[in-house]
């Protein structure tokens, strides 16, 4: 009716009206400051972690001794390396001790998981009870376990003063035994810590599905057994990657109870490494020890991540 008034109507509603100045820096501030909050702590991880990850992996190809040497000489630390019996030694007490640390941690850890998941009295008490090791630290473990375990004023000496002359606890200065009590301490200091993590699991786990298995007339361990267990496929792995690393790295423990002997009875990679590294002026060999440290830990956690993201698109 009105043409005029028609097409200046049109041309105003194809005007862009420009973005107010406060929603473009709220636009601004939504994308870009998170990177900039988080950019020094990326960039420190990457120069003080893979950095030096780097730095000490070019050390094992180098004849560094007390110092630095940056002499490319290829992989004769690792052959030397190699040819060390401590080394194999070493080894085997990370295999025997991370192997058990690991198997009876998780067992002990999901059993009191299970007796704390029966919604019994005082269960907020003895969850800190449980826990309340793992606040301390592996030194202070270690040296508490040491004189539980010291034969002339530990546990044996308390045994024969309630009248059981013939009862004998020298692990620790029993060059066979050592290494046990290194796992011994090392369960109770992470033990606790694991029954919070399945606990956590196993108040997740839908209530339904196990009321409807009781239903059934499915006992109790069979539900735990084919239901519960089960269903806590990645609190398992969440664990694992845990105790593996803690049993890889372990040095301040050992040190503070066995100092890695008698011997070289307790001695592990760790200790191997910080001594020559440090103690003994090989730089360059204690470097190839501690890529070979890595190495163990990515062939742990390399498996583990392949099986869990297979798991994981498979349920998708």
């Amino acid at each position: 009716m009105y043409p005029g008034i028609a097409s200046s109507a049109q041309q105003a509603s194809n005007i862009k009206h420009p973005i107010p100045l406060q929603r473009r820096f709220q636009t601004f501030a939504d994308i870009w400051l998170p990177r900039l909050v988080l950019s020094p702590t990326i960039l420190l991880s990457l120069i003080f972690v893979y950095g030096f990850i780097g730095f000490t992996a070019y050390l094992s190809l180098t004849p560094s001794r007390l110092m630095p040497n940056y002499t490319y000489t290829g992989f004769g630390q690792y052959a030397a390396l190699f040819d060390i019996d401590r080394w194999w030694v070493s080894a085997t007490n990370l295999g025997i001790f991370g192997g058990l640390f690991i198997l009876i941690c998780l067992g002990v850890g999901l059993l009191l998981a299970i007796f704390l998941d029966q919604k019994i009295r005082a269960e907020g008490a003895l969850r800190a009870i449980y826990l309340y090791p793992m606040a301390l630290s592996f030194i202070v473990t270690g040296a508490a376990w040491k004189w539980i375990l010291n034969p002339g004023l530990g546990l044996e000496k308390m045994v024969h003063a309630w009248g059981f002359p013939n009862f004998s606890m020298d692990w620790l200065v029993n060059s066979d035994m050592a290494i046990y009590t290194v796992v011994i301490a090392g369960v109770w200091q992470s033990s606790g810590f694991v029954m919070a993590l399945f606990l956590a699991g196993l108040r997740g786990v839908d209530d339904s599905i196990i009321k409807a298995a009781m239903v059934d007339g499915a006992s109790l361990p069979t539900i735990y057994r084919r239901i519960v267990i089960p269903a806590l496929r990645p609190v398992f792995f969440s664990v694992l990657l845990v105790l593996s690393h803690i049993a890889i790295k372990s040095f301040d423990l050992v040190m503070a109870l066995t100092a890695g002997g008698p011997g070289t009875s307790t001695d592990v990679p760790a200790i191997f490494m910080y001594q020559f590294s440090f103690t003994r002026g090989q730089l360059g060999l204690g470097a190839a020890s501690a890529m070979m440290m890595l190495a163990t830990v990515l062939a742990v956690l390399v498996p583990l991540i392949y099986l869990e993201t297979k798991e994981a698109r498979r349920a998708s």
